[in-house]
């Protein structure tokens, strides 16, 4: 099976942040900006996205809400009008919201399914007959460590990023051996306006321009999984595969829930 192909030089890329003015997203464009790329920035609230945006001269904003598919197909073809093509496009746009089972509602959950996985089915639905068409570029999806398995506090979150996990498995073996390639970053705990909402103790808490550089640097070695903090997200790796019952013995001590 093909690989993905690594980017090392960003000069001239076209690259659409869906997800963009806050968090990952927003570090993202930063960083991209300083190295040169063609930016087209993506999030639901207008104003704050045309503000963010004006930070980068010559950068492209297209408010729009992913979990509303209508409004991704248009976005594209507005793209494909300026552009003429896109080399990556980064779906980054995600909700959280701390829920146990006690706190479960059906409109809460279908919110945060909507957001972190349609939204994500949505966009990918949008663009990958473009690049299939193009024979070449990247679809960078940003999932979470929270999907691996079941944690306290992540009923609905962690069921949406499994299914994100899932997705780009089965999108990187359709789309990797047709020239275009898949990117699945899950982070850990990273500082931004969805974890300001927890109230315990991160463990390895980084900057979202630190996630923005470890991104960027698995990119560049055309890694298909981009998992950070590394000294983190390993031991969530050896942890799920324990038992079923080991684990969640395990998660209940290290987590008192």
């Amino acid at each position: 099976m093909a690989m993905n192909q690594p980017i090392r030089d960003w000069r001239g890329k076209r690259v659409w942040i869906v997800g963009a003015s806050t968090g990952i997203g927003a570090a993202l464009a930063e960083s991209l900006a300083e190295q040169g790329a063609h930016l087209a920035l993506s999030a639901r609230r207008a104003e704050r996205l045309r503000v963010f945006a004006a930070r980068f001269p010559g950068s492209i904003a297209i408010p729009l809400d992913v979990a509303e598919h209508a409004t991704l197909l248009p976005a594209v073809l507005q793209l494909l009008d300026l552009w003429g093509g896109i080399d990556v496009v980064v779906f980054n746009a995600g909700t959280y919201t701390p829920m146990h089972a006690w706190d479960l509602t059906v409109e809460g959950a279908r919110t945060t399914i909507e957001i972190n996985l349609m939204g994500v089915i949505n966009g990918v639905a949008a663009i990958a007959p473009q690049l299939l068409q193009q024979g070449e570029g990247a679809i960078v999806i940003v999932g979470s460590v929270a999907g691996y398995r079941g944690l306290p506090k992540a009923l609905a979150y962690g069921a949406s990023k499994a299914g994100v996990i899932n997705f780009a498995e089965s999108l990187y073996m359709d789309l990797a051996p047709r020239g275009v390639s898949v990117f699945l970053v899950n982070p850990g705990f990273v500082e931004t306006p969805l974890t300001a909402q927890n109230k315990f103790r991160m463990p390895a808490l980084i900057t979202a321009a630190e996630a923005a550089d470890a991104i960027l640097r698995g990119i560049a070695r055309g890694r298909f999984e981009i998992h950070f903090p590394r000294r983190f997200t390993l031991l969530l790796k050896f942890v799920r595969l324990l038992p079923e019952w080991l684990y969640l013995r395990a998660v209940r001590r290290a987590t008192g829930a």
